[in-house]
């Protein structure tokens, strides 16, 4: 049977598949540390599930508005307002399976064949892929270790063609930990507002922060009527199995969108979405114990890294990876995240899963506990101590 040739196209998730063959080796006897996923190792917080368990007590189980349920929606638009400090209308909010969908929908929306996105490398692989699937030409925008993770702006605006039609950022980044200052955040406007941009702001880890406070692009100037925020609640609530996610999105996208999630998916299920409404409403005290936490375990695997001949890692700002640069012990980030796993019994990621630029990097998920970190970094050590070559 044929295949459509879009499907030569998409790509996928390394992550996912790293962590199979982790589980593949796990189930052979030997012991793995995994910090491959980037999912929080805690709990949902008692007082969601305890909102979602009553609504599904209550018969919340028929189908819900396509958009979202009201009280949802208008507690995100609620919540935007004070953290991001934007009118949001609930009509330009959209409930959405996951923060995938937001990409998918606002590409599908935007994207025709031949036109060109730029995509942030190193960068979330998904961005590229359903840029390709959609027939658009995904152009990478280059972020180094040595400009501390961000944007260098001359040379994005270098990269803009009369064919760009998306840009997209992800701030703080996954898998950089890098953070988009106020003034790389203005610059960027004014690129996007000068060559008629659409911007995909993915903020997912917008709540990951460990300094300063967060800035949404949308809040600047000219910007909130071409920007989509992406946003949701696996990360920030510890609710990945949910798959919850939402956009805003300009009142000009609005109905694409609708008649986006109709054709795909109908709705989120009814019952979680009162569970979300509990999350943004109800106590922080979770959200807040776990980012402290999160610093905690940064720090110990940065200054754990650093302590690694060979290995130079920078302390990121937000999220909850790090991505260190692993050339000084004279292997490639591919083939030092192999055999990481297969001679030292501990799962990450080659940085080339995120993008060319980062050959000689490898990702490490801190979504796991201080004492799994710890056995990680004796173990890498020892790793490198074998491998290095010498200076």
């Amino acid at each position: 049977m044929r295949l459509a040739s879009r499907m030569e196209r998409i790509g996928t998730e390394t992550a996912f598949e790293a962590a199979a063959r982790a589980r593949a080796l796990e189930a052979t006897g030997i012991d793995v540390v995994h910090l491959e996923i980037g999912e929080p190792d805690f709990d949902t917080p008692a007082n969601i599930r305890a909102a979602a368990a009553r609504a599904l007590e209550a018969g919340k189980t028929h189908y819900a508005p396509f958009p979202g349920i009201p009280e949802l929606r208008a507690a995100i638009a609620q919540d935007s307002a004070a953290r991001r400090g934007i009118t949001v209308s609930p009509e330009q909010v959209f409930v959405t399976v996951g923060g995938k969908g937001v990409m998918l929908y606002a590409i599908q929306a935007v994207i025709e064949e031949g036109d060109e996105a730029l995509v942030p490398d190193p960068g979330y692989p998904i961005y590229e892929s359903l840029v390709r699937f959609m027939g658009g030409t995904p152009v990478p925008v280059p972020i180094r270790q040595s400009n501390g993770f961000r944007i260098d702006i001359d040379e994005l605006a270098s990269l803009v063609t009369p064919r760009t039609r998306l840009l997209v950022i992800n701030s703080p980044a996954n898998p950089s930990g890098g953070v988009l200052t106020r003034g790389d955040l203005e610059q960027i406007a004014e690129i996007a507002k000068a060559h008629d941009l659409v911007v995909l702001a993915d903020e997912i880890y917008s709540r990951i922060l460990y300094e300063g406070e967060h800035v949404s692009i949308a809040s600047l100037p000219g910007m909130a009527e071409r920007t989509v925020i992406l946003d949701g609640f696996s990360k920030t609530y510890a609710m990945t199995g949910w798959r919850l996610g939402y956009a805003i999105v300009p009142e000009w996208l609005a109905f694409p969108f609708g008649r986006l999630i109709i054709n795909t998916v109908s709705c989120v299920s009814t019952f979680e979405q009162y569970g979300a409404v509990e999350a943004l409403q109800g106590p922080q005290d979770a959200v807040d114990a776990m980012v402290a936490e999160f610093r905690a375990r940064r720090d110990l695997i940065v200054d754990g890294l650093n302590a690694i001949p060979g290995i130079r890692c920078l302390r990121p700002e937000g999220a909850f990876y790090v991505f260190p640069d692993v050339s000084g012990t004279g292997l490639s980030g591919a083939d030092f995240a192999n055999r990481l796993l297969y001679e030292a019994g501990v799962s990450g990621l080659a940085g080339t899963a995120f993008g060319g630029v980062g050959v000689n990097h490898i990702r490490l998920s801190y979504a796991n506990s201080q004492a799994n970190i710890s056995k990680a970094l004796e173990r890498i050590a020892a790793f490198v101590g074998k491998v290095a070559v010498p200076a």
